[in-house]
């Protein structure tokens, strides 16, 4: 019997600054599986705390029959961009999230979490995704990480046939 490991890491928080006065924190999830829920087996992105929120709301509205989803870490007014204990919290808070979300059958076979943790569009990309409204499949917004999906294939693509592209 094979058995099947699904590993999530959240870490290497980052400082964002749009323009002087906002800013926030993202962080890099990278994920080891060898898990056949999984096509990518090592991925990693960067998401921020309101792309969570963004799941977990996802999440709600497509499992009705799942009583409770795992708890998130609460939303902290008073959250600093400079108190490395906060952050330390927050990180470890989401980790423990992914984590909950990654041993639910139910919930793995999520699209939103898989998009998630294996693309790097933005949240209205993988809305309009899941819902059908792009010219890319799931499976293709995450092969190809969710960077410069084209509407149509490039002379690139054409030239390099069905080879997949790296994404680190």
């Amino acid at each position: 019997m094979v058995t099947e490991d699904i590993s999530v890491w959240v870490r290497d928080p980052r400082i964002q600054n749009t323009d002087f006065w906002h800013a926030y924190i993202d962080y890099e999830i990278c994920l080891l599986t060898t898990s056949l829920c999984f096509t990518k087996k090592i991925s990693c992105t960067r998401r921020r705390f309101s792309e969570f929120v963004w799941l977990r709301k996802r999440l709600q509205v497509h499992s009705l029959l799942i009583s409770k989803l795992p708890q998130m870490p609460p939303k902290n007014l008073f959250f600093s961009l400079n108190s490395a204990r906060q952050i330390s919290e927050r990180m470890k808070g989401l980790q423990t999230f992914l984590e909950q979300i990654l041993v639910s059958p139910y919930l793995l076979s999520d699209s939103c979490v898989h998009l998630f943790l294996q693309s790097r569009l933005s949240v209205a990309q993988m809305d309009a995704c899941v819902a059908g409204r792009t010219r890319y499949s799931v499976a293709q917004a995450i092969e190809r990480g969710g960077q410069s999906l084209p509407r149509f294939p490039s002379t690139e693509d054409l030239n390099q046939g069905s080879s997949s592209s790296s994404y680190s």
